[in-house]
């Protein structure tokens, strides 16, 4: 991976933190029952999808640190109450941009060997797996944004050229 990739991800990571920041203060204006209320959704609700997320993430950065993490309990809700998830959520954002920034040539061209929810042993490479951290939060910010859009509270701006514009 060139510098000027290392320097993509070190944006896609900022990218990441202001587009949850974004749709995490939509959510926010929504009542607790209507984030848990059922939907036609992978992780049933908004605030299951919001906790799958952040299950996604430590999945990750547990697996991007030499730890083989299955990825079991994808539908865990690690947190009930909204304001601790959404706490959780700026903790993690803060280390995904400290992770990204710390990564040099060598390790973005190591693999990594790790359990899926399959539980089948797989061994990829760093530079598929990183886009994938970003490519997963993305497409499920994109399935609460529909739902956001069942509801009263209009969903924000996601687009990375709108967020990342100064």
């Amino acid at each position: 991976m060139t510098d000027p990739l290392l320097r993509h991800f070190r944006m896609l990571a900022v990218y990441n933190r202001l587009a949850n920041r974004r749709l995490y203060d939509a959510c926010s204006r929504l009542t607790d029952a209507e984030r848990k209320q059922r939907r036609p959704a992978f992780f049933g609700s908004i605030h299951g999808t919001l906790n799958h997320i952040l299950v996604g993430d430590r999945i990750w950065l547990a697996r991007f640190s030499g730890k083989e993490v299955p990825s079991t309990g994808l539908d865990a809700i690690l947190y009930e109450r909204f304001a601790e998830l959404w706490e959780a959520r700026e903790r993690e954002d803060a280390r995904i941009e400290e992770f990204v920034g710390g990564i040099d040539e060598e390790f973005s061209s190591a693999t990594i060997r790790y359990e899926n929810n399959e539980g089948r042993v797989l061994e990829d490479p760093v530079n598929v797996l990183l886009p994938h951290l970003f490519n997963h939060e993305t497409h499920h910010r994109g399935q609460i944004h529909d739902m956001l859009s069942q509801t009263d509270v209009p969903p924000p701006v996601l687009d990375l050229h709108r967020i990342m514009r100064p």
